[in-house]
């Protein structure tokens, strides 16, 4: 009896042992399998590192084809609206609202895409869904483009007393005003490469005070240079600030950066700017004086007429430029590309205008061209920090697992 008892509990024992082996493994092949089906998630879906890798290549590079098209619209169409505008004043153009009318009115060519363009498109990953109210809204709109239809018009005095290359170095100073303004409202940070950039600019558009003026074709008083000199630096500040007033809107009011949001700020504010500006032309009476001008414009009626109407679409389209960069870059960057049109400008004055074409000229023009790759550097050096790139692929407060359910 002792015996048998004393071998009961060994039996049970075994009988055990044999039965829980199974449940083991059947419990280390479910993990395995739980464990592939998770690894086959993350790589083919969500988290693998080849897709993520192509993922976040294939971003940079459609991001940086929109800044390569927003930085062609800047300097190609600012330089020419600009060659435009001083053409007006040449042959016979007098009225400096008309001037100013060009560079806003021109928003309208923006309304079919406005409708086609769809409202959930965004064009950066910087997405809250807390709206700002209609009235903050109507604010911004109105005081901003108060502000552009300001700015428009003392560019518009200053082109109409200054030379080509003066007023162009004179706007360079717009520079030196938005990165004050970034200072203070964007948190700008000062990095060895657009310390660089900025100097090499500044460098290169004051080079250009040495260059000789005698060929131009305005010769204006000292008193009306003055006064042409004091607008276009009134103008370079506040084109500084209207830069940096947008990207504070789009990153602490608007919180988001999609198509529409971009159109809105174009189209409201150039809405608000030309409807001042049309004021003004009424007021100072400038308006019953067109029709004659138009006569005596020394190219002809038609001449008169495509010259103000490619003036007012190439504002438009440096507008667009202007907006495209601040969303994907900064303001800074998109000022500095708008820099780079300064000794463009006298280099295209020379075919178009027949000033003389000086070595000074050219020195600038290399130094320019200088001091906006080092900025575009430093911007390709921030896109691709590791940390950028993980915020911009990779989930944060999802697993692999939650994404592929919702």
């Amino acid at each position: 009896m002792g015996d048998t008892q004393e071998g009961q509990p060994s039996n049970e024992t075994c009988f055990t042992i044999h039965m829980g082996e199974p449940q083991e493994v059947q419990l280390s092949k479910i993990e395995a399998n739980g464990a592939k089906e998770i690894d086959s998630l993350e790589d083919n879906s969500f988290g693998g590192p080849m897709n993520e890798s192509n993922m976040s290549k294939k971003k940079r590079y459609y991001r940086w084809l929109r800044i390569a098209i927003h930085s062609a619209l800047v300097l190609v169409c600012g330089s020419a609206a600009i060659l435009l505008g001083r053409l007006y004043y040449d042959k016979g153009g007098k009225s400096k609202w008309m001037g100013t009318l060009v560079q806003l009115a021109g928003f309208p060519i923006l309304l079919p895409y406005y409708f086609i363009s769809p409202s959930k498109n965004p064009t950066t990953n910087s997405i809250h869904p807390n709206q700002p109210s209609a009235s903050m809204l109507a604010f911004i709109y109105v005081s901003i483009g108060l502000l552009v239809a300001l700015d428009c018009y003392l560019y518009s005095v200053g082109l109409w007393y200054l030379p080509v290359s003066t007023f162009s170095l004179i706007c360079s100073s717009q520079l030196a005003f938005n990165a004050f303004f970034s200072y203070f409202l964007n948190s700008l940070k000062f990095t060895p490469y657009i310390i660089n950039s900025l100097v090499l600019l500044t460098i290169s558009s004051t080079l250009l005070v040495f260059q000789n003026d005698s060929s131009d074709s305005t010769q204006v008083s000292r008193r009306k240079f003055v006064i042409g000199f004091i607008s276009t630096i009134g103008a370079s500040a506040g084109y500084g600030l209207w830069l940096s007033l947008t990207q504070l809107v789009f990153e602490k009011v608007m919180k988001r950066e999609t198509i529409k949001v971009i159109l809105d700020m174009i189209i409201y504010t150039y809405f608000v700017a030309t409807c001042a500006t049309l004021v003004g032309l009424f007021a100072s009476g400038e308006w019953s004086g067109l029709k004659k001008e138009m006569k005596e414009y020394e190219m002809g009626k038609a001449s008169y007429f495509l010259t103000l109407t490619f003036t007012t679409i190439l504002w438009q389209l440096f507008t667009i430029g202007c907006v495209g960069l601040i969303s994907e870059v900064s303001s800074l960057f998109s000022n500095a590309i708008s820099v780079l049109g300064v000794p463009v400008v006298p280099i295209l004055a020379v075919i178009f205008f027949h000033d003389k074409m000086h070595g000074i000229k050219a020195i600038s023009m290399v130094l320019a061209i200088w001091g906006i790759i080092s900025y575009v550097y430093q911007q390709y050096l921030d896109d691709t920090k590791p940390e950028n790139r993980n915020t911009n692929v990779v989930p944060k407060t999802s697993s692999p697992i939650e994404e592929a359910y919702r």
